[in-house]
């Protein structure tokens, strides 16, 4: 793992994102070297001959000037890097961008795979409405270990228990989906006492690691490499469809709101978990435009 240390003239930048208006990634690269990475295209803005997920780059940058600029305004961090990365624990400089904006009334989303977070409990406690997401799509180890050097789902779970009893607004981000691996009513079973939003993201190979999850799919599911041809070379959504519809139902049974696309509304903190399905990334953006993001 190559680390070094980068200045930069500021960490807060204007986003274009629906779920935010600015966003801060303390990090550039990330050690969780996740397969199926989308932010992977970020290494093309460095001078790292290293593959990603073999370096990161640690952000320094002059204090945050005018924080209460930011008051009402959502912030995303971690946008393309995970703050709560190993890194994290050395360097503390996401520890140190809230430490910034402690008091600043800025409405904060952070996500992550890690239970790192913990530590910044009481901190994150200070910040109005608050919301916290962890990535979780599986619940076998062995095919976790297989994609990403993130802590076992186990830690990542009860990280999100200990945030949503603290009171603090938690998404289970069941993403990226795999067909006919990821079990998403298995995943959504375990998550729904313990968060407020399950959002639903399919798996999207047009990225540069698209040949490299078709080729492990090839190696370690290759009964599966039908359905796969079918839906990323042939471009058949039909599965997305089926699921779709199946996973309507599931949520209609337990007694939880299905929506695609949308999650600009409110709920109360005590209702039970929304769940939000972005499988059809074509309408994300016009679904965006039309609506303004709220928490729920």
């Amino acid at each position: 793992m190559t680390i070094k240390d980068i200045h930069v003239n500021g960490i807060i930048t204007k986003s274009n994102l629906p779920v935010c208006d600015y966003s801060a990634n303390p990090y550039v690269g990330c050690e969780h070297a996740c397969k199926y990475c989308y932010a992977c295209f970020m290494k093309r803005f460095t001078d790292h001959p290293e593959a990603w997920g073999d370096f990161v780059d640690v952000k320094f940058w002059q204090p945050v000037k005018n924080p209460r600029k930011y008051e009402g305004k959502e912030l995303f961090i971690g946008s393309v890097t995970d703050p709560y990365q190993s890194s994290e624990e050395k360097y503390g400089r996401t520890r140190a961008l809230l430490t910034e904006l402690k008091g600043s009334g800025v409405r904060l989303s952070i996500s992550t795979k890690s239970d790192l977070i913990l530590r910044d409990l009481d901190l994150i406690k200070t910040f109005p409405d608050a919301r916290i997401s962890w990535s979780i799509n599986t619940l076998d180890e062995n095919f976790r270990n297989d994609m990403d050097k993130g802590v076992s789902i186990e830690r990542r779970l009860n990280a999100m228990k200990v945030f949503h009893d603290s009171g603090i607004r938690t998404t289970c981000f069941i993403s990226p989906i795999f067909p006919e691996i990821t079990d998403v009513k298995a995943i959504a079973e375990r998550a729904k006492n313990d968060c407020n939003l399950i959002w639903l993201e399919n798996l999207n190979l047009r990225g540069a690691f698209g040949p490299v999850i078709m080729n492990y799919i090839r190696t370690k599911y290759p009964r599966l490499m039908p359905l796969y041809r079918d839906i990323y070379i042939s471009g058949n959504d039909g599965y997305w469809q089926a699921l779709d519809d199946d996973l309507r139902n599931f949520a209609t049974d337990r007694g939880l709101e299905y929506r695609i696309n949308d999650d600009s509304f409110s709920r109360p903190f005590d209702a039970p978990p929304v769940v939000v399905n972005y499988f059809y990334h074509s309408k994300i953006k016009k679904s965006a435009q039309n609506s303004s993001h709220k928490r729920i």
